[in-house]
């Protein structure tokens, strides 16, 4: 029985003995550099090779690809599986090309990673910008509600998709249940950014997965807690309201035509991996997220939540509080990266996110501990309220048009009533609050005159100005 297709396919060619005279150039490590072989091993300098017939094709499979990519599918209980090695990114990107084309118009939260909005720019359609929950306890934002949902469906009825960030980067999740039968009620189909949860199909202490949940497309980013390499990621599809061929022609677009055989191996092991002990490794990291939040409620200063009220919440992402320690959440991960030798997976204003998968042990979270009870403690510091929008609103322009019209810089007063050609983004909360094609409000305008925080996306991080679309055009209102 074949248990790794792809990389039992590898290990017959390599053990072939073939003389090469194909790519790469490398020939199968023989002429590697001296660092590169510092990299890969002499057999997986071998294996490195692409487009032999009996390593099939990633755009036409038909082979071991073919039945890597049918495990996985099988595993997440998804009609297919697409293995994307361009990154989730290419994975959210195929989803909205393959679903989506010019007038349509999809729902999406402003948390949405930036992957959406070129998404949105290569399919044509126009976004539905739906408010993110935000706790100001806490001091982070949420997901999307399932009023949120319910509400928007009531005022854009004819929008044919919605797409939803679940988990977020903090773990917490939007009720997609709930939401997919929403939905589908509507006759729209469900599109779900599920980077951060490709490991929830394997405990049941964590929230639904997206398949679980209904939805008809997940891009998981099978790298980012699971075991695979950088930049892979699979793409998971429900049939029945997609049109799958399309899905994969937009794929197919978005990615290499020589993919590297390395990354396509390490989906096909992480699949094997997950199948063969996912659920013993997923349980272990969750117990170990519980053990690290007991131990951080001990050390003064320092807080983190196990629950969320009204969403789920992943316990493998554990956010830590720093602000009772005086401490940003920035500076907190500086001291920890370059005194006490410790690196978090991201920092916002008030707080530090660590991830825990299953190749942690007692051992690392103790240093984790450890590290955490050494941050120094200042002076308590007052954090500038966040920048929210509970409205549901029509972007102006699809981004795609926005792309393609000429630009100015203007004072950020004189914005009012023109649309925007760039993101702007505060932390906190790290949602957007200006979107390319959104029309600039006056109230956005005061908003972001009386703001403070570090900006993002803008070209003028100071926001004395504003990159706006010229001439202006017709735009919907």
């Amino acid at each position: 029985m074949i248990l790794a297709p792809i990389i039992e396919a590898m290990r017959r060619y390599s053990a072939d003995a073939v003389t090469p005279f194909h790519t790469p150039g490398h020939k199968q490590g023989r002429g590697a550099h001296e660092l590169l072989r510092e990299l890969l091993t002499a057999e997986g300098l071998r294996r490195e090779v692409s487009l032999m017939e009996e390593l099939d094709d990633l755009h036409e499979p038909h082979a071991c690809i073919m039945e890597a990519q049918n495990l996985a599918a099988r595993l997440w209980h998804a009609d297919e599986c697409l293995f994307m090695v361009n990154g989730t990114t290419s994975a959210v990107q195929a989803m909205i090309f393959g679903t989506l084309g010019a007038g349509d118009l999809v729902m999406i939260p402003r948390n949405a990673h930036r992957s959406v909005i070129a998404g949105l720019i290569l399919s044509g359609a126009t976004p539905i910008f739906l408010p993110v929950e935000f706790d100001a306890e806490l001091n982070l934002p949420l997901n999307v509600s399932t009023s949120t949902i319910e509400r928007a469906i009531k005022l854009f009825p004819q929008a044919k998709a919605v797409l939803l960030v679940s988990p977020n980067y903090y773990g917490v999740a939007a009720n997609l249940p709930a939401i997919a039968k929403l939905v589908h009620a509507a006759g729209m189909i469900l599109l779900v950014d599920e980077a951060h949860g490709a490991h929830l199909r394997f405990c049941a202490e964590l929230p639904p997965s997206a398949m679980d949940s209904g939805a008809d497309l997940a891009a998981q980013s099978t790298h980012k807690i699971l075991g695979s390499l950088t930049q892979t990621s699979m793409l998971m599809i429900r049939r029945g309201l997609v049109e799958v061929e399309r899905i994969k022609r937009a794929a197919s677009l978005l990615q290499t035509t020589s993919p590297n055989q390395l990354l396509l191996a390490s989906l096909d092991a992480a699949r094997l991996q997950m199948e063969t002990d996912g659920h013993t490794l997923i349980q272990a990291a969750v117990e170990l997220s519980q053990r690290l939040r007991a131990g951080i409620k001990k050390i003064h200063g320092l807080k983190s939540f196990d629950a969320v009220k009204n969403f789920a919440l992943d316990p493998t992402k554990v956010t830590v509080n720093v602000s009772g320690l005086g401490l940003t959440g920035r500076e907190a991960e500086e001291i920890l990266r370059y005194k006490l030798k410790v690196q978090c997976e991201l920092s916002d204003a008030a707080n530090l996110l660590f991830l825990i998968t299953y190749a942690d042990s007692d051992a690392t979270i103790a240093t984790l501990l450890d590290a955490l009870s050494r941050l120094p403690s200042r002076p308590p510091i007052e954090l500038m309220p966040p920048l929210t929008t509970e409205e549901i609103s029509l972007a102006a322009l699809s981004p795609r048009e926005t792309f393609y019209l000429p630009v100015e810089v203007v004072p950020l007063r004189k914005s009012v009533g023109r649309i925007c050609a760039e993101e702007v983004t505060f932390y906190p909360p790290g949602i957007p609050l200006l979107m390319p094609g959104e029309r600039v409000s006056a109230q956005v305008v005061e908003l972001i005159r009386q703001a403070g925080g570090r900006v993002i996306g803008a070209s003028d991080p100071s926001l004395a100005t504003l990159k706006v679309t010229l001439p202006e055009p017709a735009g919907r209102s």
